[in-house]
């Protein structure tokens, strides 16, 4: 394992906040020279990062603090009646696991997800190279796997993950808008932590949640949730 304590940060300039109103965000990068082992990236996921492409950040906003890492322990997580209604409704399909790859298969249904769903957001309007670049590319260290939803032939959903030695980290879902009577976000979510628990891992990474965002309230549906604040892990008080 590498110390921590050598890793190199670059901080990057102010920026607005995409989720928040009149905030300004910053960020810190790992340096993309850096070396990152497994072990490595495993602590730094435990540390409230995230990764985006090849990158490792987290936010470190001056004069605010609302971006919090959340995971699910799956031993205790239990399922409410519209989750288990989630799964059943979606029992008809296939789920397989993939290695990350650029077809057109994949980009398309992107592509649709993104014009449909994120057409205000910083992604829009989506193209082949942000989606090879954001989705395609990783460290050597994460482990990425596409894990497909598919009905007959049809893919409908694709789970971007990162199999960590401890658990799971959701990097990214897409999806087809049009099948928006399966829930198809909160299918990938519990499909996560369902296969999580198969594995005896004891966490599903969700990534940053902010109290006010409205497009992150998901994310506080999958109980007991923890949040990363004050440097500990500790129970999300959801109110």
């Amino acid at each position: 394992m590498i110390d921590v304590n050598t890793l190199v940060f670059y901080s990057t300039p102010e920026h607005s906040c995409s989720y928040l109103d009149d905030r300004q965000a910053k960020s810190i990068f790992l340096s993309p020279d850096q070396a990152l082992d497994e072990s490595t990236y495993m602590q730094l996921t435990d540390m409230g990062f995230r990764r985006s492409g090849k990158h490792i950040y987290r936010p470190w906003c001056e004069d605010c603090s609302e971006c919090k890492s959340v995971r699910v322990p799956v031993d205790n997580f239990y399922l409410s009646k519209s989750q288990k209604r989630v799964l059943n409704r979606n029992k008809d399909l296939q789920v397989n696991f993939e290695l990350p790859s650029c077809t057109d298969e994949m980009y398309k249904l992107y592509e649709h997800y993104i014009n449909q769903r994120h057409s205000d957001g910083d992604m829009y309007p989506p193209s082949f190279d942000q989606f090879e670049s954001f989705l395609c590319q990783s460290p050597p260290s994460s482990n990425t796997r596409f894990v497909c939803f598919r009905l007959d032939k049809k893919l409908l959903a694709v789970a971007v993950v990162d199999m960590l030695p401890k658990g799971v980290s959701a990097i990214y879902t897409f999806f087809d808008p049009d099948y928006d009577i399966r829930s198809l976000g909160r299918l990938a979510v519990l499909w996560q932590i369902r296969w999580a628990q198969s594995q005896a891992m004891d966490f599903v990474y969700l990534g940053y949640w902010i109290k006010e965002c409205q497009k992150m309230a998901y994310k506080a549906e999958y109980l007991p949730l923890q949040v990363f604040e004050d440097l500990i892990w500790q129970p999300l008080l959801v109110t």
